[in-house]
């Protein structure tokens, strides 16, 4: 009892010295307190949601009396952030509009554009991306429905890019104006693998109610000053968008006129945010490379935009003296710089990681103004705590995770070895100044490139081991040279004289095109691992945490433990012996390192490379006559019988199929309408896809048969569709007699 005393006042006196670092983890518990709102499996009560509110009011209390125990002050702070934390994302849930109920038939529509993308499609042809608001069916009895609350993701026809044939010139797709087509409806999808990426609850806090494939050319015209809904205010913005969507795609078109090649495509993408024009396979290249930033507007760019413009302001002022003596010229330069930046997102599309990223330089600016520190972890944990409220569902996505990964280790790495490169940096001797650069570029690459690997593993299901070097000579010829010369053309593109600046970019990119490819092609450049589990992830990012926020070295190096563990999770989860999408139409069969996949016409090439890339396993086809060397799978009929540990797994791929032998089946799963095949013996069948989605079966080693469902997983969240997938409808209000 004794030492049970001792033990927090140890505590107490251990933490003393680290006071200073203790408000770093604020942001950490608001994560912790986002992570379990998200983890639960239906949605907290009432009465949860106001004991967190008194929480947070007794906590908030407590931390103004200065009488209070060091222990006890960190204990209530740490409770009202993640208080505060699970809140947030409660709040941001239930903020969001319901999912409609789409029709399942061929139905007119008709919104407002919002935005337009082009994308490349499978058979290389381009096709357009619109995305639709205020969208109202034409249809049946959904014709007098009020318009929905989310938007539309249509996906016109190859031929239909620039709004139909002849009427090419007039019929321009901009935002602002209003199309009309007949399409087909989807509601979001439900993830094809118990545990798989959720795009429901992505679609959900993004505002997006379903997708849509025209079936045939739209019809466009200029919207009236009551079609945004009320007011004229959503019209305005579409004014607005289409200004800006029309001067991006000038710009993009400009830039492939004189590079109009993969060089074009990646000027275009860095100059306007826009993508389409680049091939699937450069994409490969730079993700199999560790180059995948470099396409994807972000921190890094704007970085190096804001820097270019920083430079620039300060020379010019040092032209003069009496500005140079008299003026703030670092202040002028970072708010100089800042503007830019904010040019540089709007003219990109405002993409939610540049948006994430211009909130941390916004901060960084801030810090220049009033004398602060400007890269430090306290400004790291004040641009997370904001973004933890302002988009606490991001916390969950990828880029968000890479970005706080990537900068916490940098801004930790860069302290702990800062001073080693502060003695290379003033070191008399001219190389070792260099080899001083050369290792703070190096460092960066190590650092930020390692702390984003169980990421991508995470999210991926890969690593790669070339990221380095790729990196070590791509991003200083992005900051050096690509940038500089495209803001360069920016500036010029109203003159004419664009070509003076884009060509010198095109040289940079061609550079970095040949490096992505080679540096892929490199063996080890592309190494395929199981994906971690969420809690592996979270287990790493704790980890990392504990590694850089604490400043005592003895305490730190003991987050190199929960990392370690979390780099093993992917290996510890065993693969299912059957899975099947929630839709039914295929099933998938593991045999060894394989994963067979039926029947033949069935199978869906997409969710398949889900599959492989998920669980680490290798493709393969399940017909009608199959049999394995080692008899664990074997088919004939239409019927397939898979064995382990003593247990058959009879799986029924069609309707009519060969006969079950009842006798000796201890799991039923049928794929067509007959749902009574062997009475008794634990089935799936298309009933129970309907009701609970995708299906994973594993056979224990004992034998036991264990069946997990994505209604399972996800549980009863806003974001998770009922059976059948069937939105809320769409219901007129009622008539006031």
């Amino acid at each position: 009892m004794r030492h049970a005393r001792a033990l927090p006042a140890w505590l107490a006196a251990r933490l003393w010295p680290q006071r200073a670092r203790l408000v770093l983890w604020l942001p950490v518990a608001m994560g912790a307190g986002n992570a379990a709102y998200f983890s639960l499996s239906r949605e907290p009560g009432p009465l949860w949601v106001v004991a967190a509110i008194m929480i947070c009011a007794i906590g908030a209390g407590l931390l103004r009396w200065r009488g209070g125990l060091l222990r006890t002050r960190i204990g209530v702070g740490l409770s009202c952030a993640a208080c505060c934390g699970f809140l947030a994302a409660w709040g941001a849930a239930h903020r969001a509009a319901p999912f409609p109920d789409l029709p399942r038939r061929a139905t007119h529509i008709e919104g407002q554009v919002m935005s337009v993308e082009d994308l490349p499609s499978p058979t290389g042809a381009m096709v357009r991306r619109v995305d639709l608001a205020h969208v109202r069916l034409r249809d049946g009895i959904d014709a007098d429905m009020p318009p929905m609350r989310r938007t539309i993701r249509l996906r016109l026809r190859a031929n239909d890019a620039a709004g139909g044939g002849a009427r090419q010139d007039a019929q321009r797709i901009t935002p602002g104006r209003w199309l009309t087509v007949r399409a087909m409806l989807r509601p979001p999808m439900p993830p094809d693998l118990p545990g798989g990426y959720d795009a429901q609850r992505r679609a959900w806090f993004t505002g997006i109610g379903g997708s849509a494939r025209a079936l045939e050319a739209p019809r466009i015209r200029d919207g009236g000053p009551n079609d945004a809904g009320p007011g004229d205010a959503g019209l305005r913005d579409g004014v607005g968008a289409a200004w800006l969507e029309d001067a991006r795609t000038r710009i993009a078109r400009r830039v492939m006129t004189v590079l109009p090649d993969g060089r074009g495509a990646m000027a275009a993408t860095l100059l306007t945010g826009r993508g389409g024009d680049v091939s699937p396979r450069m994409r490969a290249d730079f993700a199999d490379s560790g180059l995948a930033h470099l396409l994807a507007v972000a921190g890094l760019h704007l970085g190096i935009v804001m820097g270019i413009g920083m430079a620039v302001t300060r020379g010019v002022l040092a032209l003069s003296e009496r500005a140079s003596l008299f003026w703030p010229c670092r202040q002028i330069a970072a708010v100089a710089g800042l503007g830019l930046g904010c040019g540089y997102v709007v003219l990109t599309g405002g993409h939610l990681p540049a948006q994430r990223s211009l909130v941390m330089a916004a901060i960084a600016t801030l810090a220049i103004l009033t004398g602060r520190r400007v890269v430090s972890l306290r400004s790291l944990a004040l641009a997370a705590a904001m973004l933890l409220l302002i988009e606490p569902e991001e916390m969950q996505e990828l880029p968000m995770q890479m970005s706080v990964a990537a900068v916490m280790a940098l801004i930790a790495g860069g302290e702990a070895c800062a001073a080693s490169l502060r003695a290379l940096r003033d070191a008399p001797a001219a190389g070792h100044r260099m080899a001083g650069r050369i290792a703070r570029l190096s460092l960066a690459s190590v650092l930020a490139g390692t702390a984003c690997l169980p990421v991508g593993m995470a999210h991926f299901g890969n690593v790669g081991a070339w990221f380095v070097l790729a990196n070590l000579i791509a991003v200083p010829l992005a900051a050096l040279w690509i940038m500089p010369f495209g803001l360069l053309a920016l500036l010029l593109m109203p003159f004419g004289l664009d070509g003076l600046a884009l060509v010198p970019m095109g040289w940079g990119n061609a550079v970095v095109i040949w490096l992505a490819h080679h540096v892929a092609a490199w063996p080890g450049a592309h190494v395929a691992v199981p994906q971690m589990p969420s809690w592996g992830l979270a287990l790493f990012f704790l980890g990392l945490c504990w590694l850089c926020l604490w400043t005592l070295r003895s305490w730190r190096l003991w987050g190199c433990v929960p990392i370690a563990c979390a780099l093993v999770t992917p290996w510890l989860a065993r693969p299912p012996d059957l899975v099947i999408p929630a839709q039914g139409r295929m099933v998938a069969l593991r045999d060894g390192d394989r994963l067979l996949a039926g029947p033949r016409g069935h199978v869906d090439r997409f969710v398949m490379d889900d599959w492989t890339r998920v669980l680490d396993l290798r493709a393969g086809d399940l017909a009608d006559e199959t049999a394995t060397p080692d008899g664990r799978v074997a088919c004939r009929a239409g019927t397939c019988v898979l064995a382990r540990h003593h247990r058959h797994i009879v799986v029924q791929l069609h309707e009519g199929g060969g006969g079950i032998a009842c006798g000796q089946a201890d799991f039923v799963v049928s794929l067509g309408v007959d749902r009574a095949p062997c009475p008794g013996v634990p089935r799936i069948d298309p009933l129970v896809l309907w009701r609970s989605g995708a299906q994973a079966l594993h056979v224990d080693r004992d034998g036991g048969i264990g069946v997990l469902s994505d209604r399972a997983v996800r549980g009863t969240r806003p974001w998770v569709m009922g059976p059948g997938q069937h939105g809320t409808p769409n219901l007129p209000m009622a008539r006031a007699e």
